[in-house]
This record gives C-alpha cells, sequence and structure tokens, in this order.
C-alpha cells in the first residue's frame, strides 16, 4: 500500500529517458513539454483517459494504443473482465491509432488470443501485456508500412468500467455466469457474496451439474462448499471473510462451520419478502 514507481518508470530512469508526469494533458505546459520531445509517435497502454485532440496531434505518426481486445469488441475501461463475464471464447491484442473518440480510431494490427475456461482477470491480463508487447515492438518496425483499418461501429460493444455492484453475487444466476463472475474479479474487485450479513469473497469455484434452492449451502467438506444456484451449484474453493486471509474450502470450515441449508447472501425472493416502511 505505498506509493511506487512503476516499471515503466524505473525503466526510463534506468535509462537515462526524460520522465515527464504531468497531472493533466489539457495543461497548456504538459503539451509544451510533450512538444519539445520531437517524438515520432506515442504510445498509449491502460491510461483510462482520453487524450485532447490538441495531444493526438503532437507526434508525426499520431498516438498508438495498446488495447486489450479484438476491437471493434470491447471498447472501453475493462475489457478483460467484460469478455471473461461474456464468455468469450477469444480475446486479444489491437494496436490502434487514437482519435477523439472512447477506442475508435483505425487498427493497425490485431493478434487473436484464446480464453482458457479457467481463466482469471489475473492471469489473462498477464498473458495479453505479453502479447501487446510484442504487438506495439510490431507495428513501431512496421509503422510506415501498416495499413489502417477503420474499425465497424455497428459491431461495437463496450466494456464499462467495473463497480461494486457487478462483484455482487446473484444466486438466482446459472453456475456458469457466476463462476465466470468469480474469474472476471480476480485479483479486483472479488466476487462477493454475504455470510451472516458479512462480505464473504469467493476467490475460486468451479460449476457443477446439481440442483438446490439459489444460495443455499448443498455441502460444506474440505473439497468445497457447495451452493445452490438458479441452474446448476456452484463449489466454492476458496474464499475470504472481511479483514481475513484468502483459505481453501477445508481450512475456512474449520473457523466457520457451515452446515446444509444455510443461505448465502440475498436472493430476490427474500428481499420480496421483506416488510417495506
Amino acid at each position: 500500500m505505498r506509493m511506487a514507481a512503476s516499471a515503466v518508470a524505473q525503466a526510463a530512469q534506468t535509462q537515462g529517458i526524460a520522465l515527464l508526469k504531468p497531472e493533466t494533458l489539457r495543461d497548456p505546459a504538459a503539451q509544451a513539454a510533450i512538444a519539445a520531445q520531437s517524438c515520432d509517435v506515442m504510445v498509449v497502454a491502460a491510461l483510462g483517459l482520453i487524450l485532447p485532440q490538441s495531444v493526438l496531434a503532437i507526434p508525426r505518426h499520431g498516438c498508438l494504443n495498446i488495447h486489450a481486445s479484438l476491437l471493434p469488441r470491447w471498447r472501453g475501461a475493462a475489457p478483460i473482465q467484460r469478455a471473461i463475464l461474456a464468455g468469450d471464447a477469444t480475446t486479444g491484442i489491437t494496436i490502434m491509432r487514437m482519435d477523439a473518440g472512447l477506442d475508435t480510431g483505425p487498427a493497425l494490427l490485431a493478434h487473436p488470443h484464446p480464453i482458457g475456461a479457467r481463466d482469471t482477470a489475473g492471469a489473462l491480463t498477464d498473458a495479453l501485456a505479453e502479447l501487446g508487447a510484442r504487438a506495439i515492438v510490431e507495428a513501431l518496425a512496421r509503422l510506415e508500412s501498416l495499413v489502417p483499418q477503420p474499425q465497424d461501429a455497428a459491431r461495437a460493444t463496450y466494456a464499462a468500467k467495473i463497480g461494486k455492484a457487478d462483484a455482487l453475487i446473484d444466486w438466482t444466476r446459472p453456475a456458469e455466469a457466476i463462476d465466470r463472475q468469480v474469474r472476471a474479479f480476480d485479483p479486483a474487485p472479488g466476487a462477493e457474496t454475504r455470510l451472516e450479513g458479512e462480505p464473504l469473497k469467493v476467490w475460486r469455484a468451479e460449476p457443477l451439474d446439481r440442483a438446490g434452492t439459489p444460495g443455499a449451502v448443498l455441502e460444506a467438506t474440505p473439497s468445497g462448499i457447495v451452493v445452490g444456484c438458479g441452474h446448476g451449484a456452484l463449489r466454492l474453493l476458496e474464499v475470504q471473510r472481511a479483514g481475513a486471509r484468502r483459505l481453501a474450502a477445508g481450512p475456512f470450515l474449520l473457523g466457520t462451520p457451515l452446515k446444509a441449508g444455510r443461505i448465502l447472501g440475498e436472493t430476490p425472493q427474500a428481499a420480496s419478502a421483506k416488510p417495506t416502511a
């Protein structure tokens, strides 16, 4: 939880490369400092901001973005998580030339990457980071010959920023969908349910072909905590109570015994049964 220089900043300092850290790129002084570098091209990775047109126009070959999806699918802030949540079989890296829109610029090259059945957002981020590094080096080497390909806006989907509500588990949903939710939000923010009114993070799980009341514990053994879903069931393999460590099911149950019939979370049926003011 301490502030530290990024890997890019550390590499720049090691190589004696000028390092600029403007608070905003809309500041004329910051724009002048960038223009003074006389760069041919700018590369953007995981910035999370839309660059002003005055900055986009500075480099001779424009600004290139390393985007973690196959555009125009999953434009926006959370393409990796949204791809897993949607059950996509494939994602990838797109190197695009930025324009004034949100990931709307023409693509220079794209490399697909499969999404494994058990991939988490963390694992997929690492894989796409390596692929993106190779892709941007390739794009820069071939920059003069690459032909920009306009995106088909009719095929665009948007990867909205992840909020707290996205992480809350609705046990009335199918087990496969909740499993994707668990994997999409590992390592952050973590899929979450409630136990005794307190948050319970679910870090690792697997869907099962079983039936049971949504949210109800069907079985609790060292091999996992089986919870009923709207369709099928989910075996919780690794969980975490607030203020505690992540634990496999066996060690967790030693300190928090669970019996069949215990309800996790709050189902829409339970919520509708509550008296209203």
